[in-house]
């Protein structure tokens, strides 16, 4: 990543070139980038590739100035705050359905980032309805955000008393966290450090298996300047306040939705995206 990609980067989020990399930063940066950079799947149904490579992420997330889903937004949220001289690791995480347990390994990608003036810091971008500002990592206590009530905590023991469990992303006897929103599990991270590359194939499943949800909706959505959040689904637009009351409404014409796309989060796109059939041959 160059400097001139980091100013196109910086002028997106609307956020000057900082001078030390602050935790006060850090919670500007996560913020502008949950209210400029939308979480959105339409590339699976747009039939673009999805590719897990800094260059092609930065034309995706900068250039093109679109959003993404977990692995582009923090993939490159990270590129960013590496250059900026943040201390960042990528964690793999498992994300908890309907269901106890968590799903696939490599299910999600989070951030840890140290700051130079305040420890280690959970950073996610990419997970939709989340935090609004990054979490204390070794805070274990209730962390209030406008988000929600947020706890990091040690994940419980399996059946055979492991934390973690002998699976292929935690391996035996591995303690893992387990990351909490208004006392529901959101997820389990996988403490060891992992590369981009580490993503990929949970990025093909995502991509083309049909029971990943992202294969079996359209989803567009951020934050907005007042802590709300807007959502386009299909064809479905809706506005939640900050306080918690919303209005929805069906948009009917392409023209709509084209322009919801346009004005509501600033992509251009020259069709509607429709969700593709079972077949995934469309």
């Amino acid at each position: 990543m160059n400097s001139a990609q980091v100013d196109a980067y910086l002028r997106r989020l609307g956020v000057a070139q900082p001078a030390w990399p602050t935790v006060d930063v850090l919670r500007e940066l996560h913020l502008r980038h949950l209210q400029t950079v939308p979480f959105e799947n339409l590339s699976i149904h747009l039939g673009e590739e999805i590719v897990l490579e800094e260059k092609r992420l930065l034309d995706k997330v900068v250039g093109a100035r679109r959003g993404g889903f977990c692995y582009e937004l923090n993939g490159a949220f990270a590129a960013l705050l590496v250059k900026l001289g943040y201390d960042v690791t990528l964690l793999a995480g498992r994300t908890y359905g309907e269901g106890e347990r968590p799903g696939i390994p490599y299910d999600h990608l989070a951030l840890r980032v140290r700051t130079v003036d305040a420890g280690e810091w959970l950073v996610d971008v990419g997970f939709g309805a989340h935090s609004h500002y990054p979490l204390a990592f070794e805070e274990r206590r209730e962390q209030i955000d406008p988000g929600g009530v947020f706890r990091i905590v040690e994940s419980a023991p399996d059946a055979a008393g492991v934390r973690g469990g002998p699976d292929t992303q935690g391996g035996a006897g591995a303690t893992d966290l387990d990351v909490i929103k208004d006392d529901r599990p959101e997820y389990r991270l996988d403490l060891r450090p992992r590369a981009l590359a580490d993503f990929v194939t949970g990025a093909w499943w995502h991509t083309t298996s049909p029971e990943s949800h992202f294969g079996k909706s359209l989803v567009c959505s951020r934050v907005m300047d007042d802590g709300g959040r807007i959502t386009l689904s299909g064809r479905r637009l809706k506005v939640t306040a900050a306080d918690g009351t919303h209005e929805e409404r069906e948009l009917v014409e392409d023209a709509e939705v084209l322009a919801a796309y346009r004005e509501r989060f600033g992509i251009e796109l020259d069709r509607v995206p429709e969700v593709r059939s079972p077949d995934r041959t469309r």
